[in-house]
Formats: structure tokens, C-alpha cells, sequence
């Protein structure tokens, strides 16, 4: 992943985390190996333990200890209310900026003549 990847990432990682909460509980190396299992494979755990704390801290999650068999308890993560209500604003705003993006990429018929290398082939007529 390149820098401008990285720097993305780092924008969207709380709504990412809370969208995967929002399908399953999950504890800070569950949540780091299936991002990297999804292609994000320079995700450092450090990052990710670093974003749960200030999602507990917002209010987004409750928190569950488990007594885990290989040392001190694991936290378990899920998402609650509050989480909720913040990752449908997310996927607004998400749904908003990737609108724009298109537009300004020129692949909508309403972003511009459909000259350019980027149209889609319905604006050439193919």
C-alpha cells in the first residue's frame, strides 16, 4: 500500500472498525488479521489496538473482558447505540464523498462531455 493509501486509510479506519463490529463482536487481533486478511497488510496491530481505545473512550463500543487461555484477559469489543448511530453517518458521508469523487473523475453521465480517457463506455457509445 502507498502513502496516499495509508493516509486514506487513516481517515476511514473508525468507521471500518465499527463496521466490522457491527457484523460480530471481536477483539483487537481478530479485527487486525481480518483487515489484513481483506488486503490491508501493513495495518499494524499498534494502530488498531490504538483506535479501539479512542472508540471506547468516544463511547462507540461496550468493552467485555474474556479470560483467555493464552495470558490476561482479552477485551472484547462491541458495538453499541451510540457506535451505531456513529458508522450511519459514516456510510452518509462515505456515500457522499464517493458520489463527488465520480463526478469529478467524469464517470457519471451528469460529470461533464464524456471526451476524456476515464468516461464510461455508455457516454462513447460503446
Amino acid at each position: 500500500m502507498g502513502k496516499q493509501a495509508t493516509e486514506m486509510l487513516k481517515g476511514t479506519l473508525q468507521g471500518i472498525v465499527l463496521a466490522i463490529l457491527a457484523t460480530r463482536s471481536a477483539y483487537g487481533y481478530e479485527i487486525t488479521a481480518w483487515l489484513r486478511e481483506q488486503g490491508f497488510a501493513e495495518i499494524a496491530e499498534g494502530t488498531v489496538y490504538a483506535l479501539l481505545v479512542r472508540i471506547e473512550q468516544k463511547g462507540f463500543v461496550d468493552v467485555e473482558k474474556v479470560p483467555s487461555e493464552k495470558g490476561p484477559p482479552r477485551k472484547v469489543y462491541t458495538i453499541n447505540a451510540e457506535g451505531t448511530e456513529y458508522l450511519a453517518e459514516f456510510w452518509r458521508t462515505w456515500g457522499f464523498l464517493a458520489d463527488r469523487l465520480e463526478q469529478l473523475r467524469g464517470t457519471t453521465p451528469s460529470a461533464g462531455t464524456g471526451t476524456d480517457e476515464t468516461s464510461t463506455h455508455e457516454e462513447r457509445g460503446n
